[in-house]
């Protein structure tokens, strides 16, 4: 027996809810030409619940920099995307390898952003991924997680596709390596 709406905690999201190319930050609508700026990337990954059991069906947003480390300033490139998770928790955005940028808080390394949002999360959780093969140490928010908790905030290369380097970062909601979440 499946559970029902009333005895599973929201929110729920009809798969309309997402458009056909929300995963692929590289471009700004469906059928625009992606950015020639910089190098683009996949970073794929699962959603999991404690005990690894795949995380059906939730929302992950996911924002960052562009290849020059500014917002809004390549035309071609949105800095937005938005991804369900599938059957197995598995997500996916085809984004740009972001650049570096100092804002209030110091020197921040190349990351993204991304929130996930799903049945049985009370609230949104928010954590932040950063690219292998540059200094994070100095980042700010880097140096906020304990030394033994960064390394689950990196992504870690994975093998090609299409042409295409790719990175790995899985989400662990709870449970043994849990992913460093922070306040929003």
């Amino acid at each position: 027996m499946h559970p029902t709406s009333q005895q599973t905690i929201g929110p729920f999201f009809p798969r309309g809810f997402i458009g056909p190319a929300e995963h692929d930050l590289t471009r700004v609508t469906a059928d625009a030409e992606p950015t020639t700026q910089g190098e683009a990337v996949m970073l794929r990954g699962s959603v999991t619940r404690a005990g690894g059991v795949p995380c059906v069906n939730a929302i992950l947003e996911m924002w960052q920099a562009d290849a020059a480390g500014r917002f809004g300033a390549d035309p071609a490139f949105l800095g937005w995307g938005r991804a369900f998770t599938d059957a197995e928790g598995r997500y996916a955005f085809r984004t740009v390898i972001p650049g570096g940028f100092t804002d209030a808080t110091g020197t921040r390394a190349p990351h993204a952003n991304i929130t996930v949002m799903g049945a049985g999360l009370m609230r949104r959780v928010l954590t932040t991924v950063f690219f292998p093969g540059f200094e994070t140490e100095a980042d700010p928010v880097m140096a906020a997680v304990p030394t033994v908790l960064r390394p689950l905030l990196l992504a870690e290369p994975a093998r090609r596709e299409k042409g295409l380097r790719c990175f790995r970062f899985d989400i662990r909601l709870r449970g043994e390596n849990e992913t460093p979440f922070f306040d929003l």
